[in-house]
Protein backbone atom coordinates (compact mmCIF):
# COMPACT_ATOMS: atom_id res chain seq x y z
CA UNK A 1 0.00 0.00 0.00
CA UNK A 2 1.12 3.55 -0.73
CA UNK A 3 1.85 5.45 1.79
CA UNK A 4 1.69 9.37 1.95
CA UNK A 5 5.42 9.87 2.43
CA UNK A 6 5.97 7.82 -0.70
CA UNK A 7 3.96 9.62 -2.68
CA UNK A 8 5.50 12.99 -1.14
CA UNK A 9 8.95 11.64 -1.98
CA UNK A 10 8.15 10.79 -5.64
CA UNK A 11 6.93 14.58 -6.14
CA UNK A 12 10.04 16.08 -4.64
CA UNK A 13 11.52 13.47 -7.06
CA UNK A 14 9.71 14.62 -10.22
CA UNK A 15 10.35 18.28 -8.81
CA UNK A 16 13.95 17.59 -8.63
CA UNK A 17 14.29 16.27 -12.15
CA UNK A 18 12.14 18.62 -13.76
CA UNK A 19 14.03 21.68 -12.27
CA UNK A 20 17.58 19.89 -13.02
CA UNK A 21 16.00 19.17 -16.98
CA UNK A 22 15.68 23.11 -17.09
CA UNK A 23 11.66 22.08 -17.66
CA UNK A 24 10.75 24.78 -14.97
CA UNK A 25 13.04 27.19 -13.32
CA UNK A 26 12.72 29.97 -10.32
CA UNK A 27 9.57 29.27 -8.56
CA UNK A 28 6.53 28.94 -11.08
CA UNK A 29 5.06 25.84 -12.41
CA UNK A 30 3.29 23.46 -10.05
CA UNK A 31 3.02 19.96 -9.82
CA UNK A 32 1.06 17.66 -8.13
CA UNK A 33 0.41 13.97 -6.75
CA UNK A 34 -2.64 11.74 -6.17
CA UNK A 35 -3.12 9.81 -2.76
CA UNK A 36 -4.94 6.61 -3.81
CA UNK A 37 -7.46 5.77 -2.15
CA UNK A 38 -8.56 9.19 -1.16
CA UNK A 39 -10.04 12.23 -3.26
CA UNK A 40 -6.26 14.07 -2.07
CA UNK A 41 -3.92 15.23 -3.60
CA UNK A 42 0.02 16.69 -2.60
CA UNK A 43 0.55 19.86 -4.36
CA UNK A 44 3.54 22.11 -4.40
CA UNK A 45 2.95 25.07 -2.38
CA UNK A 46 2.82 28.93 -3.65
CA UNK A 47 6.34 30.35 -3.83
CA UNK A 48 8.31 27.38 -3.93
CA UNK A 49 10.49 26.48 -6.61
CA UNK A 50 10.76 23.18 -7.74
CA UNK A 51 14.16 22.20 -6.95
CA UNK A 52 12.98 23.40 -3.06
CA UNK A 53 10.35 21.02 -2.61
CA UNK A 54 10.93 18.86 0.57
CA UNK A 55 9.01 16.39 3.04
CA UNK A 56 7.85 19.96 5.24
CA UNK A 57 6.37 22.39 2.69
CA UNK A 58 4.47 20.30 0.78
CA UNK A 59 0.57 20.40 0.91
CA UNK A 60 -2.34 18.22 0.95
CA UNK A 61 -5.36 19.40 -0.80
CA UNK A 62 -8.66 18.25 -1.56
CA UNK A 63 -9.66 17.95 -5.48
CA UNK A 64 -11.05 21.35 -4.99
CA UNK A 65 -7.78 23.13 -3.31
CA UNK A 66 -8.75 23.30 0.01
CA UNK A 67 -5.73 22.47 2.25
CA UNK A 68 -6.61 19.48 4.51
CA UNK A 69 -2.78 19.38 5.46
CA UNK A 70 0.27 21.42 5.77
CA UNK A 71 0.56 25.26 6.21
CA UNK A 72 1.34 26.76 3.04
CA UNK A 73 -0.89 27.96 0.20
CA UNK A 74 -1.52 25.38 -2.49
CA UNK A 75 -0.41 26.70 -6.09
CA UNK A 76 -2.88 29.00 -7.63
CA UNK A 77 -3.43 25.70 -10.28
CA UNK A 78 -4.52 23.38 -7.70
CA UNK A 79 -7.92 23.58 -8.83
CA UNK A 80 -7.06 22.36 -12.80
CA UNK A 81 -5.17 19.32 -11.20
CA UNK A 82 -7.92 18.74 -9.25
CA UNK A 83 -10.39 18.94 -12.35
CA UNK A 84 -8.46 16.05 -13.87
CA UNK A 85 -8.08 13.79 -10.80
CA UNK A 86 -12.01 14.17 -10.52
CA UNK A 87 -12.87 13.41 -14.53
CA UNK A 88 -9.39 10.95 -15.43
CA UNK A 89 -9.55 8.34 -12.77
CA UNK A 90 -6.34 6.93 -14.72
CA UNK A 91 -4.71 10.26 -13.95
CA UNK A 92 -2.35 10.18 -10.58
CA UNK A 93 -0.08 12.66 -11.63
CA UNK A 94 0.10 15.96 -13.29
CA UNK A 95 3.13 18.39 -13.89
CA UNK A 96 2.68 22.32 -15.37
CA UNK A 97 5.94 23.85 -16.12
CA UNK A 98 6.69 26.79 -18.28
CA UNK A 99 9.30 24.87 -20.65
CA UNK A 100 10.30 26.89 -23.21
CA UNK A 101 10.28 25.07 -26.69
CA UNK A 102 6.68 24.10 -25.76
CA UNK A 103 5.42 27.44 -24.56
CA UNK A 104 6.89 28.39 -27.69
CA UNK A 105 4.87 26.34 -29.46
CA UNK A 106 2.19 27.24 -27.84
CA UNK A 107 1.79 30.41 -30.20
CA UNK A 108 0.91 28.80 -32.79
CA UNK A 109 -1.70 27.65 -31.28
CA UNK A 110 -1.78 24.45 -32.72
CA UNK A 111 -1.43 21.10 -31.33
CA UNK A 112 2.13 19.64 -31.42
CA UNK A 113 2.95 17.06 -33.89
CA UNK A 114 4.49 13.91 -33.30
CA UNK A 115 7.47 14.56 -35.19
CA UNK A 116 9.94 11.55 -34.16
CA UNK A 117 9.52 7.83 -33.79
CA UNK A 118 9.85 7.86 -30.41
CA UNK A 119 6.91 10.39 -29.44
CA UNK A 120 4.92 8.15 -32.35
CA UNK A 121 5.87 4.93 -29.82
CA UNK A 122 5.11 7.07 -26.50
CA UNK A 123 1.97 9.02 -27.07
CA UNK A 124 -1.13 7.50 -28.75
CA UNK A 125 -2.47 11.00 -30.38
CA UNK A 126 -0.67 14.46 -30.93
CA UNK A 127 -0.27 16.81 -27.90
CA UNK A 128 -2.98 19.54 -27.98
CA UNK A 129 -3.30 23.16 -27.43
CA UNK A 130 -5.75 25.05 -25.88
CA UNK A 131 -6.27 29.25 -25.91
CA UNK A 132 -7.09 30.41 -22.51
CA UNK A 133 -6.76 33.59 -22.24
CA UNK A 134 -5.85 33.82 -18.71
CA UNK A 135 -2.96 33.25 -16.38
CA UNK A 136 -4.71 30.73 -14.56
CA UNK A 137 -7.51 28.25 -16.32
CA UNK A 138 -10.35 29.59 -14.62
CA UNK A 139 -13.18 27.43 -13.42
CA UNK A 140 -15.65 28.43 -16.37
CA UNK A 141 -12.46 27.26 -18.83
CA UNK A 142 -12.88 23.96 -17.26
CA UNK A 143 -14.92 22.00 -19.53
CA UNK A 144 -12.47 22.48 -22.30
CA UNK A 145 -10.39 20.59 -20.19
CA UNK A 146 -12.30 17.91 -19.53
CA UNK A 147 -13.24 17.81 -23.32
CA UNK A 148 -10.17 17.06 -24.45
CA UNK A 149 -9.99 13.99 -22.30
CA UNK A 150 -13.25 13.20 -23.00
CA UNK A 151 -11.99 12.68 -26.90
CA UNK A 152 -8.05 11.30 -25.87
CA UNK A 153 -8.83 9.53 -22.61
CA UNK A 154 -4.41 8.49 -23.65
CA UNK A 155 -3.98 12.58 -24.14
CA UNK A 156 -0.67 12.86 -22.67
CA UNK A 157 -0.66 16.50 -22.43
CA UNK A 158 -1.65 19.33 -23.04
CA UNK A 159 -0.79 22.82 -24.13
CA UNK A 160 -1.83 26.49 -22.93
CA UNK A 161 -1.17 29.54 -25.67
CA UNK A 162 1.67 31.51 -23.51
CA UNK A 163 1.07 29.77 -20.75
CA UNK A 164 3.17 26.45 -20.60
CA UNK A 165 2.63 22.60 -20.73
CA UNK A 166 0.38 19.97 -18.76
CA UNK A 167 1.72 16.67 -18.77
CA UNK A 168 -0.62 13.85 -17.07
CA UNK A 169 0.69 10.16 -15.98
CA UNK A 170 0.01 7.04 -14.09
CA UNK A 171 1.93 8.83 -11.12
CA UNK A 172 3.84 12.18 -10.63
CA UNK A 173 7.28 10.49 -12.01
CA UNK A 174 5.47 9.37 -15.16
CA UNK A 175 4.04 12.65 -15.47
CA UNK A 176 7.53 14.31 -15.44
CA UNK A 177 8.87 11.92 -17.85
CA UNK A 178 6.25 12.98 -20.31
CA UNK A 179 6.76 16.72 -19.40
CA UNK A 180 10.31 15.84 -21.16
CA UNK A 181 9.17 14.30 -23.75
CA UNK A 182 7.31 17.08 -24.50
CA UNK A 183 9.19 19.22 -24.31
CA UNK A 184 12.03 17.70 -26.72
CA UNK A 185 9.18 16.91 -29.19
CA UNK A 186 8.39 21.05 -29.26
CA UNK A 187 12.29 21.33 -29.64
CA UNK A 188 12.55 19.21 -32.40
CA UNK A 189 9.41 20.07 -34.09
CA UNK A 190 10.92 24.01 -34.22
CA UNK A 191 14.02 23.14 -35.74
CA UNK A 192 12.34 20.82 -38.08
CA UNK A 193 10.47 24.17 -39.02
CA UNK A 194 13.08 26.43 -39.10
CA UNK A 195 15.17 24.22 -41.14
CA UNK A 196 12.59 23.21 -43.89
CA UNK A 197 12.77 26.88 -44.58
CA UNK A 198 16.72 26.29 -44.99
CA UNK A 199 16.44 23.90 -46.87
Amino acid sequence: MVCLEDVKKDLIEAAARAYRRGIQTGSGGNLSARVPGEDLMVVKPSGISFIDCNQSNLVVTDFDGKVVAGSGKPSREALLHGVLYRNVPTIGGVVHCHAPWATSWSFSKKDLPLVTYHAQMKFVVPVATLNIEAPVVPLEEMPKVIALFEKHPALPAFLLVAHGLVAVGKNVLDAENVAEMVEETAQIAWLSAIGKKLF
